[in-house]
């Protein structure tokens, strides 16, 4: 018979304990005994401590079992246990990081940016673009065809990914939803290795800004999800976004989630040739504050079309420095982050999730935007929407 752990014991049913530390036997320990509730007490204060030992042993045999897994399927077991750098990283808010699935892979007979196949994920186009210092491109004829087209198809790869979002879908299903919806349509998911992001979406859920990467968390009744689509086809990328509120959310992240749809449609409605650049983050925010909400200032919108991101850069704060007057011909995104909170971010140790650094949730619309020679169009616009229009 197993002896009380309460070394301070002196009863004589000590040698013949039989109450077992309920958490010991959660863990890869030698279960602690006690011959009562009142030894158990006494004892806790210095029993607890083996528990964070036993924790970290748990964590350890998981790691290495998805290590000996790598590549392969992970067991749904251990599928919402958290990454090895989350085990003691200090979180902003309460949403933690699940396992990832493996890595999809692309037919071979889908068209690739240059970045799909470099091993760190660079852009040499992005790269030489930049250094050149060229001015902003103004696309035309067959080439803007082309990237009204990766526009189109980016639109119903979010319609797709949006319909199949509810509570209790991981992020990881809308992964998967989203890349074969890219597929079936001859797209490369843009995100896939850009700079290493592993996944072919980006899944924001609650408080991340953006860049979350999908994993096996089960989206909850309450949250709100951001799903960021940019597809790759002909030679061009086309990029949009949207926050979805599941299930029954509440009045504050309702207000945050149209607060962020009205920035984006205010500032759709300045664009025109002659519009400078800057003056779209005067007007985000003035939305925003009028909802009592802050703008991120570390992420703007940018232009896109034969290149994933190039000139012009497009702040969504303001009183920014953007450089640049609209002109027709000129294909960008406008997609600002909101937050219920505080403006700052932090980015998580995984090096790619954005959140609010003080754990407010944040939301999110985008579209692509073309400069005509009497406004705007939006070429990520459902066909029946041409223009933006709330409907919660």
């Amino acid at each position: 018979m197993p002896t009380c752990a309460n070394t301070e014991c002196t009863k004589p049913e000590r040698e013949t304990a039989t109450m077992a530390c309920p958490t010991c036997l959660t863990l890869p320990l030698q279960p602690a005994y006690f011959c009562c509730q009142e030894c158990f007490k006494a004892a806790w204060p210095t029993h607890k401590k083996i528990h964070k030992l036993g924790k970290q042993l748990q964590a350890a045999q998981a790691q290495k079992q998805l290590e000996e897994r790598k590549g392969m399927e992970i067991p749904e077991e251990l599928r919402r246990t958290m990454p090895e750098w989350a085990t003691n990283y200090r979180f902003s808010g309460s949403l933690r990081p699940c396992q990832q699935s493996p890595r999809r892979t692309i037919p071979s007979h889908i068209p690739r940016p240059d970045y799909a196949t470099h091993p760190s994920g660079v852009s040499q186009s992005e790269q030489s673009d930049k250094s050149s210092g060229k001015s902003i491109k103004c696309y035309s004829g067959e080439e803007l065809e082309r990237v009204k087209h990766a526009c189109k198809m980016g639109r119903e790869v979010l319609d797709l990914a949006g319909a199949a979002l509810r509570v209790g879908v991981t992020c990881d299903e809308i992964d998967r939803v989203v890349h074969e919806a890219c597929i079936e349509r001859s797209c490369y998911p843009s995100p896939l290795n850009y700079y290493q992001f592993p996944k072919s979406v980006c899944t924001s859920v609650n408080e991340v800004i953006c860049h979350g990467i999908p994993d096996y968390y089960e989206v909850k009744d309450g949250d709100i999800v951001n799903i960021d689509v940019t597809t790759y086809v002909g030679g061009c990328h086309g990029d949009l976004n949207e926050t979805f509120m599941v299930g029954n959310v509440d009045a504050e992240g309702q207000k945050l989630v149209q607060c962020a749809f009205e920035c984006l449609q205010s500032a759709l409605a300045l664009c025109k040739p002659g519009t400078l650049y800057r003056d779209l983050g005067n007007k985000i925010n003035k939305v925003a504050k009028s909802h009592g909400c802050s703008v991120v200032k570390t992420y703007c919108g940018h232009g896109i079309g034969s290149l994933f991101h190039t000139s012009p850069n497009v702040p969504h704060y303001a009183k920014n420095k953007a450089k640049g007057v609209m002109a027709p011909g000129h294909v960008f995104t406008v997609e600002p982050m909101i937050n219920l909170g505080s403006w700052e971010d932090i980015t998580w140790d995984d090096n790619w999730t954005a959140v609010t650094g003080d754990g407010s949730r944040s939301a999110q619309f985008e579209h692509t935007v073309l400069v005509t020679e009497t406004g705007t169009e939006i070429l990520t616009a459902r066909d029946d929407e041409p223009v933006m229009v709330w409907d919660a």
